[in-house]
């Protein structure tokens, strides 16, 4: 699974390496990115590729309650097109999550503890996650746009960290995914483990176990490595 994720790239960067329009959002570092709270996403519209920030747990348009979404931030990639939840949006709705690194935890052998691992390209670089996403309407909250992560099975280095990982897209897998026009067998080749350059791991302190946390101290080395 995906379950804390960073994004601290400056918004030029971000524009430069994803080609978005210019967004007057608001957009700070932020080092601990946890589910039910708002983060950047790009989707396709009309005037090409836009950047917005979306709620972090998908709820689906036709949910009773929005609480739902909280047990929807990740969507596995076998059973898309077989959860009534994320069948819809992987046919129409589908966005790039947009991150620099994602947060997974080891077992500690011998131990019931876990140690807490950053998950980075080696250049450090941001990228591009699978995400499916939908809109939700009440007439007291008006609309929330939210999104879901899609994770596949893992893969390389990130096999003796956990048996999940997120889908993370090249730029070619990116322009695919949000292109309306991109048939579901087509989809569904992208959603594969990363097959890019070697990912980087390294563990941080247990400071990020808490969303309360979200400062760079949250992505330094442990033991200052």
């Amino acid at each position: 699974m995906c379950g804390r994720y960073t994004q601290t790239a400056s918004m030029g960067t971000l524009r430069e390496r994803f080609g978005f329009r210019p967004a007057s959002l608001d957009l700070k570092p932020r080092y601990n990115i946890a589910p039910s709270q708002d983060a950047p996403v790009i989707v396709l519209d009309r005037d090409g590729r836009r950047l917005d920030l979306f709620h972090w747990g998908l709820i689906p348009s036709w949910a009773q309650d929005p609480a739902m979404g909280r047990r929807m931030i990740n969507a596995r990639a076998e059973t898309l097109m077989e959860k009534p939840s994320f069948r819809r949006p992987f046919d129409e709705r589908r966005c790039l999550v947009v991150a620099d690194g994602f947060y997974e935890w080891t077992a500690i052998p011998g131990s019931k503890g876990k140690t807490p691992m950053r998950i980075t390209l080696p250049t450090r670089e941001p990228f591009a996650m699978a995400g499916l996403w939908d809109a939700w309407k009440d007439p007291a909250a008006g609309e929330i746009r939210s999104f879901a992560i899609v994770t596949t099975r893992a893969a390389g280095m990130m096999r003796r960290i956990h048996d999940r990982m997120p889908v993370i897209l090249d730029a070619e897998a990116e322009r695919l995914w949000l292109n309306p026009k991109s048939e579901p067998p087509e989809l569904q080749e992208l959603l594969v483990p990363w097959a890019g350059e070697t990912l980087d791991a390294y563990e941080v302190a247990r400071l990020v176990n808490s969303p309360d946390n979200d400062t760079a101290a949250c992505v330094e080395a442990a033991g200052g490595r």
